[in-house]
């Protein structure tokens, strides 16, 4: 449940009026009009009609460049509401613009993101050279590379050629950064390249895509129904972060036969975490408001799902060619 709380021009109450009317908001109130002629107008919203609310409100923010728009959380509402509203208000998506602030945190490339990389390399490349499960663990709970993956999914749900753009760069600048500080590890630390935590991370299957697959729905899962992301942070980098560690140290270590290994389930792993989040996203109805902006999201949606698809195809190819190649 959360307060939407409207700053616009006293004559647009009408239209807010009927906008909760419509929708049918729980409570609506009007303050008294200020001197400026402006008015706050605050109305109690179920999570599953948020979206619906927010849409309709748009059109006051295109005629009324002054309008403010603030979408304020509620941490308990009494008298609590009945068993089958709550069922609707739990399976509600979060609000298409609370997850656009959501994601865009996570693909900026700043002084936090680039130490985030650094020391969760650092950590999965160490557990991965002393074969320490909690170790590698400790990094995947930090978990830098879950923002921009996420992003760019959401992104191209949502038509948004800016954020896929800066989604790209992060993700990229992340996974050279952890492959090339677990490389430097590699070429000063000697350790042995066959040890089991290791060889895990340079050894890819159905079973490694299929391990993607679900932690890139989760991720997303988590994202759009507000739950905790700590373990889907966690599943995301199973999925990613160690691969890249593996990848580097490897490399480092000057030995590529075992670097292509890793690479190639670093690879797949990426196509798999945004093929499903992409999915999950459309599933949940994640689109942008307006017909243009649809329909231009839409000819995304194909064109990015088919060719994930393809990736994947190929990959999966490759994957039953180098087996064939080394048994």
């Amino acid at each position: 449940m959360k307060y939407v709380e409207i700053i616009a021009d006293s004559g647009s109450s009408d239209t807010v009026l009927a906008i909760a009317k419509k929708e049918g908001v729980q409570d609506i109130r009007l303050s008294v009009v200020e001197e400026d002629g402006m008015q706050k107008m605050r109305m109690l919203v179920s999570d599953d009609k948020l979206q619906l609310v927010l849409d309709a409100l748009q059109n006051l923010l295109t005629k009324q460049p002054s309008t403010r728009i603030v979408v304020l959380p509620v941490d308990v509402s009494l008298p609590k509401p009945e068993e089958e509203e709550r069922k609707q208000e739990d399976a509600a998506t979060e609000a298409r613009e609370a997850l656009y602030e959501e994601v865009e945190k996570g693909v900026r490339l700043d002084l936090n993101f680039v130490v985030l990389v650094i020391l969760s390399s650092l950590v999965a490349a160490i557990g991965l050279i002393t074969n320490n499960v909690a170790v590698v663990i400790g990094a995947m709970v930090i978990a830098p590379l879950l923002g921009p993956n996420l992003a760019l999914s959401f992104a191209t749900a949502m038509g948004d050629f800016s954020l896929i753009k800066k989604s790209v760069q992060t993700l990229v600048a992340g996974i050279l950064l952890a492959v090339a500080v677990s490389g430097i590890l590699g070429m000063f630390w000697p350790f042995d390249v066959e040890n089991h935590e290791l060889m895990l991370r340079t050894v890819v299957g159905i079973d490694s895509a299929t391990l993607a697959l679900a932690s890139g729905a989760a991720a997303a899962l988590s994202l759009t129904t507000g739950l905790s992301s700590v373990l889907v942070g966690v599943m995301v980098a199973v999925a990613l972060l160690p691969p890249a560690a593996a990848l580097g140290l490897m490399l480092g270590s000057g030995n590529t036969v075992l670097a292509t290994g890793a690479g190639l389930l670093l690879v797949v792993n990426i196509v798999c975490v945004n093929l499903a989040s992409k999915i999950v996203f459309d599933v949940k109805g994640i689109r942008p408001p307006g017909w243009r902006e649809e329909e231009k999201a839409k000819r995304t949606k194909v064109v990015y799902i088919l060719g994930w698809l393809v990736t994947l195809f190929l990959l999966i190819a490759l994957i039953y060619v180098r087996r064939s190649l080394t048994s």
